[in-house]
């Protein structure tokens, strides 16, 4: 699927879901938060629910932990335009609770939407909601920054748990485990690259 096709496709599923009178947390919620960056990204980032400047704005982390994240991707020489970020649930929790279960079930399917039309080479996940939603009953603590592959939809996907920037901004030492973790990102891009480089290599060679 081209990169037009993909934003097309992003498009109609996000007016899709600001007509769904069904889902959660809209009552009191300023805008829909659907996603932001590149249809046709290797990495997608998935966070967890819009903050206030989120809301404010209709785009996902746009506040101080959003600052951070730009900071994060520049250290392995990367821009929110070469990805694309989105959140478990996509309307504003009331002062900024955590996603109740039902709310993370509701958005579950155009979150999936979403994941299939970018269908991305690596998932970042930014905190311990959107962990569970790949990888169930562990802690953070234990597994952030490695690499993890999953059965989804049929296929393999690769995702990497980390911690959400905003405890990065609580605590130092999780904010230089971040960096850290970022650049396990940067060393599978890099993985990437080469695999298609070689991929290229043999097609030529067969011609």
């Amino acid at each position: 699927m081209d990169k037009t096709k993909k934003r097309e496709l992003l498009e109609s599923l996000r007016q899709k879901m600001r007509k769904d009178d069904n889902l959660p947390l809209q009552k009191d919620a300023s805008n829909l938060v659907f996603g932001e960056g590149n249809p046709d990204a290797k990495i997608l980032f998935i966070g967890e629910g819009p903050g206030f400047w989120e809301d404010k704005k209709g785009i996902p982390f746009v506040g101080n932990a959003g600052s951070l994240l730009n900071q994060l991707l520049q250290s392995i020489k990367l821009e929110r335009d070469d990805v694309f970020i989105t959140n478990i649930i996509h309307y504003r929790p009331p002062n900024n609770r955590d996603p109740q279960p039902q709310e993370i079930d509701s958005f579950k399917p155009y979150l999936d939407e979403i994941i299939k039309i970018i269908n991305p080479k690596i998932v970042v996940t930014l905190g311990r909601f959107s962990m569970a939603k790949f990888i169930p009953d562990v802690k953070i603590s234990n597994i952030h920054g490695k690499k993890h592959n999953v059965n989804w939809s049929g296929g393999e996907l690769t995702v990497i748990p980390m911690f959400h920037p905003a405890a990065g901004l609580r605590r130092t030492e999780i904010k230089e485990k971040l960096f850290e973790d970022f650049q396990n990102v940067k060393d599978m891009l890099r993985d990437l690259e080469k695999q298609n480089q070689d991929i290229k290599a043999d097609q030529m060679q067969l011609v």
